[in-house]
């Protein structure tokens, strides 16, 4: 390369990879809502638009009809050149890769409009000579799949073309609408859906394929080196571009004289404005730096605070020059690192050296924000700072205690918990340390620092329990840095999905309170009482399952939540991840916990197959069971699906080791637990009880229920058809089965003959008792078990 008379050696790969760029995210969002607003305007205010483009064309259309055609001629040749063009254009500029997009965007965009409801409709363009010559020209002008095709391929061909260029072709595109106008004729609708069809297209295709980075200003660059005093005479890349700049190696004719060169594009930051503007809208005000949507402003911010920390000497680096390049480039040049990365050397370095540091930064109101090792360096015994990229000045208390924190992982992982904790809590003192290993947590320690470290979570908890020890406290709670938590967005989800399995009970409330006063409510009080007594049988199993480790009180208040849990989240796993959770906080390990439910839910499914086999022999094979069991087409399909699931798992290698070592282990797990709980009858019959008087109390519960609204039908019926018609309505996908149960326990007591004016009310006064009123009091309760930290 040859820079003002003088040759410069420039070695390595400078072709920049195809990039997805914020404003390729930011068209297409843009190009969507212009097709959506089209579609919309097309199919509501259409008559609207017409008559307001007639007006329009009424008053500017001065043209004669010779002077009409005489547009229409220049126009329509040039639309029937500008593929053309734009094709020259590529092959010029050497945009090889933009070639393939290139075609794809204009065949796809032809293609979309082209489907019909009879299958995909050619182009009927007619060259006949013989007709008014703007009647061919109008064939191209009018047609949306033309249209279409040139605005794909201009958007997907506008970024590896000069700017002028792609100006000038989308005003010869878009000059279509005021050409309409002046000719007295009114805007084709299609033609407004061909462009936003193409525009839409295009820029999809664009963010798939990405989009060709800049051609590098190396001339700027060494010119704006040269004006600081430093001649390079040798270019390296060390780095092509990516994510992050291109990084080259300058060096000069004098010995040991060499720069880092850092070369951002436009296109090429790490972390672009959509990325900060999600940061800024999920974490708190205080977690986050000011938005820097300029790349030149967001080089100079890290220039200026390398700059600033140097003058303190905790640099390992030299600002060398800082300038804006032509076509978006920022350049940014400084010193190598200088000493060894601490990994490298931590054997021979204090470690209470490097929080000395730490805090002499922090003394400044300085905030480092990446605190990695290979951004760490030691030079003749001193500890020193690189990358400076989060860095701030004026730093937040949130900030100075997110750099003690991602120190404290750092060091960990380099000397161990002991020797780190001890000299944080030296340097900083118990509380600062206490408050900062709040944010010991996956979520509040950024991802970049986390895989530096080879096993972070096993790290992360190592130093916040060598924290606790040090300082004597009792539990570190995490920090919350998000402007909502977890428990938040779940408690959201979980009210979502109550108002949408609740609405088919809301939308029957009426006929069901017309029927409810001729209800007795001695009958109902009985269901109620009998509903929460199921809750001690549950709790008393559970209790039994994980040995009496955990408060009976509680766990049977848990029982409640549980409903509401299971109730809002489909096939009940929200009930089972509560108990899991409510275990573990009541001493548990996570293994024993998980143990213990399955315990629960094994046994509460054998104890429940048994009772249906005994009372489905008590009520007699006469009754009429075909509204609720599957015809025998339907058993035989079950079946065959079932059999090709097992010969899939056994003839798939992965599958076959998934059942092997997840699946197998836990059943084996779950069976020695049956087999201890087995050698303890007193045990066992807990456990055995509690999951009978869950199942026996919800038919009773419905036997109660249908008493209260005069219906006459033994118990023993009404237990079969809670038992089957639960056990079918289990399978389906709406949370807490609304709609499948009441359908099952409905079509059920109709089998045995009771009628459907006593059933339906019947069923639903067994819901509200069993499930919306434990749903509701489940909520608060929830809450309050969240407050105590018992969930």
């Amino acid at each position: 390369m040859r820079v003002d008379g003088r040759d410069i050696t420039v070695t390595g790969k400078l072709l920049q990879p195809m990039t997805k760029r914020t404003n390729d995210i930011i068209r297409l969002a843009l190009s969507a809502a212009f097709l959506a607003a089209v579609i919309t305007s097309s199919l509501i205010t259409r008559y609207e638009w017409v008559t307001l483009e007639k007006s329009i064309s009424e008053i500017v259309g001065v043209l004669t009809p010779t002077q009409s055609n005489l547009v229409y001629l220049a126009y329509g040749i040039a639309i029937l050149a500008l593929p053309f063009a734009i094709l020259i254009g590529l092959l010029a500029a050497r945009q090889w890769k933009l070639l393939g997009a290139y075609v794809a965007a204009g065949l796809t965009a032809v293609l979309a409009l082209s489907i019909t409801g009879n299958g995909i409709a050619a182009p009927s363009w007619h060259f006949d000579l013989s007709e008014r010559l703007d009647s061919v020209l109008s064939q191209f002008l009018d047609d949306p799949r033309w249209i279409a095709m040139l605005a794909a391929m201009l958007t997907v061909s506008g970024s590896g073309l000069p700017a002028r260029w792609r100006r000038w072709w989308w005003t010869l595109l878009l000059a279509f609408v005021p050409i309409h106008l002046v000719v007295s004729a009114v805007v084709p609708a299609r033609s407004l859906m061909g462009l936003a069809v193409g525009w839409f297209v295009g820029a999809l295709v664009v963010l798939v394929v990405g989009t060709p980075a800049l051609e590098v200003p190396l001339d700027g660059a060494v010119r704006a080196m040269r004006r600081r005093g430093f001649e390079p005479q040798a270019l390296a890349v060390m780095r092509p571009a990516g994510p992050g700049p291109l990084l080259l190696s300058a060096t000069t004719d004098e010995p040991d004289s060499t720069a880092v060169v850092e070369l951002y594009g436009p296109n090429q930051r790490s972390g672009g404005a959509l990325r900060q503007f999600w940061r800024k809208l999920r974490l708190r005000a205080s977690e986050t730096a000011p938005l820097q949507t300029s790349m030149r402003r967001a080089v100079e911010h890290r220039c200026l605070l390398a700059m600033a920390i140097g003058d303190l000497g905790l640099a390992n680096t030299n600002m060398l020059s800082m300038s804006a390049l032509d076509r978006g480039w920022t350049m940014y040049a400084h010193t190598p690192a200088r000493g060894e990365a601490l990994h490298d050397v931590a054997e021979d370095t204090p470690v209470e050296q490097i929080w000395q540091v730490l805090s002499v930064l922090h003394h400044h109101q300085f905030s480092h924000g990446d605190l990695r090792s290979r951004e760490i360096t030691v030079a003749d015994g001193s500890v020193l700072f690189g990358g400076f990229g989060y860095a701030e000045f004026g730093a937040t208390d949130e900030l100075l205690q997110a750099d003690i924190a991602q120190l404290l992982l750092t060091t960990t992982d380099l000397y161990g918990a002991g020797p780190a904790v001890t000299a944080a809590i030296e340097t900083f003192g118990k509380d600062t340390v206490l408050t900062a290993s709040r944010r010991l947590t996956k979520s509040a320690m950024p991802a970049r620092i986390r895989d530096s470290v080879d096993d972070a979570g096993v790290v992360l908890t190592a130093a916040r329990d060598e924290v606790q020890k040090q300082t004597g406290a009792d539990q570190i709670q995490a920090e919350t840095i998000t402007r909502f938590t977890r428990t938040q967005v779940i408690q959201l989800v979980l009210l979502v999905a109550l108002v949408y399995v609740a609405y088919p009970f809301l939308s029957t409330a009426p006929t069901f309170f017309t029927e409810l006063r001729t209800a007795n409510w001695w009958w109902a009080l009985l269901g109620l009482t009998v509903s929460a007594l199921t809750y001690v049988g549950a709790a008393a199993a559970l209790w039994a399952c994980a040995d009496g480790l955990v408060s009976f009180r509680n766990l049977t208040i848990m029982q409640v939540a549980n409903t509401f849990a299971a109730t809002t989240t489909p096939a009940g796993v929200g009930g089972l991840a509560l108990s899991t959770r409510f275990l573990q906080k009541g001493g548990l390990g996570a293994v024993r916990a998980t143990t213990a439910v399955a315990l629960q839910q094994s046994v509460q499914v054998i104890v429940h197959v048994l009772l249906l086999i005994v009372f489905s022999t008590a009520a007699g094979a006469s009754a009429n069971l075909s509204h609720f069991v599957p015809s025998a087409t339907v058993l035989y399909l079950i079946g065959g699906v079932a059999l090709g699931l097992l010969g899939a798992f056994l003839f798939v290698p992965k599958l076959r080791r998934w059942l092997g070592t997840a699946v197998r282990p836990k059943l084996k797990e779950v069976a020695t637990d049956l087999v201890e709980v087995a050698r303890e009858p007193k045990r066992l019959a807990l456990i055995v009880l509690g999951a009978a008087g869950t199942t026996l109390g919800a038919a009773l519960a419905l036997w109660a229920s249908v008493e209260a609204f005069g219906g006459d039908v033994s118990f023993v019926t009404v237990t079969v058809v809670t038992m089957i018609g639960g056990t079918l309505a289990s399978a389906a996908p709406t949370p807490g089965g609304v709609g499948a149960v009441e359908a099952a326990l409905i079509g059920g007591l109709a089998a045995f003959g009771v009628p459907a004016a006593i059933a339906f009310p019947a069923v639903l006064l067994y819901r509200v008792l069993t499930c919306w009123l434990p749903v509701f009091v489940g909520w608060p309760i929830m809450r309050w078990l969240t407050n105590n930290d018992m969930i």
